[in-house]
C-alpha cells in the first residue's frame, strides 16, 4: 500500500530539491501564467508557495500548497501547478497576516486550503 502524503508536501515527481531558491520563478497554471513565487516554505508538513499574481487579479497574493506543484523547470525558471487560473483566482484569500508571519501555517490555513485544493493526495 502506498503511503499517503498531505497537500502540504511536495510530490516526489515534481522534481523539487530542498534548498532550491524558487523565489521569482514564474508560476504556470494548467491554462496559463498566474504570477511569480513571492515566498517559499520548506518546513516539514508546511510546504507551500506564496504567489504574487501581479495585475492579473489585482495584485493579490495566493497561497498554493506544495502538493499542487506538478513540476519545476529550473532552466525555464517556472513552477507548474495542477490547478486552473479560475481555481486559483477563486481560492481562499490570503490575508495580510499570512503564513510568512505565522508559525503554524498548516494548523491555521489547513481547514481552508485542504478541502479547496483536494486535501490529501497520493
Amino acid at each position: 500500500m502506498t503511503a499517503r502524503r498531505t497537500i502540504w508536501e511536495f510530490r516526489t515527481s515534481a522534481g523539487h530539491t530542498a534548498g532550491t531558491d524558487l523565489i521569482g520563478f514564474h508560476v504556470e497554471a494548467t491554462d496559463g501564467a498566474i504570477g511569480k513565487v513571492d515566498k517559499l516554505s520548506e518546513e516539514v508538513d508546511e510546504q507551500y508557495l506564496v504567489v504574487d499574481t501581479g495585475p492579473w487579479i489585482l495584485g493579490r497574493r495566493v497561497l498554493l500548497p506544495a502538493g499542487t506543484v506538478t513540476r519545476i523547470e529550473i532552466g525555464e525558471q517556472k513552477v507548474y501547478v495542477d490547478r486552473s487560473r479560475a481555481e486559483i483566482r477563486d481560492s481562499p484569500d490570503l490575508d495580510a497576516g499570512g503564513p510568512d508571519q505565522e508559525a503554524d501555517t498548516c494548523g491555521r490555513f489547513g481547514p481552508y486550503w485542504d478541502p479547496y485544493y483536494g486535501g490529501r493526495i497520493l
